[in-house]
Parts: structure tokens; C-alpha cells; sequence
């Protein structure tokens, strides 16, 4: 698509992730040969000879974390890509790989792609905070809608024809569509109706406000529903003090800083 349209290279930043390949212990993890192995593959596939972004996709306990960090390292300085991160690490294994990075000469990771959304804070709020303070890194999150329950569509019920409907599901319904959650996004609807939006751009642009979201993954199935996800940047200015304590309000969420 990108060499049909004609963009230019320099004018994107393109993302892979690493970890599930395959069946065996040689295509999935974090070791030195499924990173190298990995990134190779990836990039055949995107018939591209870099990537802007690596993402080691979730923490590999099998795996020790210096491997792991020697391996990116040489993805980097091999010109496959320009900066590697993480995705649903903790903060302390981002530590010791930044630690371990620094120590031995090598390339340090530069940015987290966590889960972020209204319902889903202590993680990004509270224990990235030394992340922001001390590395200054920056995160691409993931489920802003939290699957779609964000966007108001399951107020009512589940549509048929929707995720939670499809097999293997079922833990949708059960750990995220609860009774709790969904009384509160009604609660919601009432503040993006005052503020003339739809009740997904004001999930999109409260995670917006937070100085420490970089980038905001959005799902879509239809090119309107892309429409409507970017129109959520029109709505981030919006967000005044005094509606973002109507939101705080219901939610009742917000993490506990420390003193």
C-alpha cells in the first residue's frame, strides 16, 4: 500500500512486535535467535529494509533480560531499526533492561506500549511514573476503548456480531463488560452529549489529555469509524478541569499518588 500510494519512507514511523511466531521454544520469546530470526522475518514481510519501532512484546521469564537487551542492541545497530521498546512490561523490568543498557554500552529502550484506558490506570498512572521522570520515555497504548466497551455500544446489551459475541471470547463478558462498568459508561454519556461528541472520542481524548500518552492505537472495522477516531483530537481541548472532575467523579478510579 505504501509503495502503490507513493508515501515517502522518512515521512513514517513504522512498528513491528516481537514474541509469538510459532509453535516451539525457537518461535516465541525473547531469546538472541527468535529476535534476530524475528526482525528478519518482519521485515520481509513488510518488504521493508527497517522499521522505526521494535516492541518486545510482553516479558519472556525464560528468557535473562541482558540477552534480551544485547540482541536489540544489535537489531539497532544493524540499521534494522532506529529504537526498541517494550509492551506490558513492569517498571522494574523496564529498569533493569535500561540498567543493563547503560552499564554494558547498549542501546537502552525507549518506549512502552501499555494497556491504558478509563478503567484500566494504576499501571500507567502510578508505577510508569519513575519511566516519565527519570528515562523520559514515551508510550503507544493499547485498548483505549477498553474493547469497545468505551465506545457505549454495549449500554444495552451485546450486539450480535461484535467481539464479545465471537468464540473464545467469553472472558470479554466476564472480566470487562461487567454490570459495574457499563452503568458507569452510561454515566459518561450524558458529558460527551454536553460536549457534542460521541462517547468513543471522549475515551479517545481523555487518554489524549494525559501528557504522558504519545500515541493512541485505534481499532477499526469500517473507514467511518477511523473518521470518528481522529475527530477525538478536536475534542482534547475541551477536557477542562472541571469536566475532567465529572469524569473522575464516576469513575472513582484514579490511582493514589504518592505523598
Amino acid at each position: 500500500v505504501i509503495k502503490k500510494v507513493g508515501w515517502r519512507r522518512e515521512d513514517l514511523v513504522i512498528s513491528t512486535k516481537i514474541f509469538w511466531g510459532g509453535k516451539g521454544p525457537n518461535q516465541t520469546g525473547l531469546s538472541h535467535k527468535h529476535i534476530i530470526e524475528g526482525v528478519n522475518n518482519a521485515l520481509k514481510r513488510l518488504q521493508m529494509e527497517y522499521v522505526d519501532l521494535v516492541f518486545c512484546h510482553r516479558p519472556d521469564r525464560n528468557t535473562p533480560i541482558e540477552e534480551t537487551v544485547r540482541a536489540m542492541d544489535q537489531v539497532v545497530r544493524s540499521g534494522k531499526a532506529f529504537y526498541w521498546g517494550t509492551s506490558e512490561w513492569s517498571a522494574a523490568e523496564i529498569m533493569r533492561a535500561d540498567g543493563l543498557a547503560r552499564q554494558y554500552g547498549l542501546t537502552p529502550p525507549a518506549m512502552e506500549q501499555p494497556q491504558y484506558n478509563m478503567f484500566e490506570r494504576q499501571k500507567f498512572e502510578k508505577e510508569y511514573d519513575l519511566l516519565y521522570s527519570e528515562l523520559g520515555y514515551g508510550t503507544t497504548i493499547w485498548s483505549p476503548l477498553a474493547s469497545g466497551l468505551l465506545s457505549g455500544k454495549y449500554n444495552h446489551g451485546i450486539p450480535e456480531g461484535s467481539r464479545a459475541t465471537l468464540p473464545g471470547y467469553d472472558w470479554l463478558r466476564k472480566e470487562v463488560f461487567t454490570p459495574e462498568r457499563i452503568e458507569k459508561v452510561k454515566l459518561l454519556v450524558p458529558i460527551s452529549e454536553d460536549l457534542g461528541c460521541s462517547m468513543a472520542q471522549l475515551a479517545l481524548a481523555w487518554c489524549l489529555k494525559n501528557p504522558h500518552v504519545s500515541t493512541v492505537i485505534t481499532g477499526a472495522s469500517k473507514p467511518e469509524q477511523v473518521h470518528e477516531n481522529m475527530q477525538a483530537l478536536d475534542i482534547v481541548g475541551k477536557l477542562t478541569p472541571d469536566v475532567i472532575d465529572r469524569i473522575e467523579s464516576i469513575l472513582g478510579n484514579r490511582p493514589e499518588q504518592e505523598e
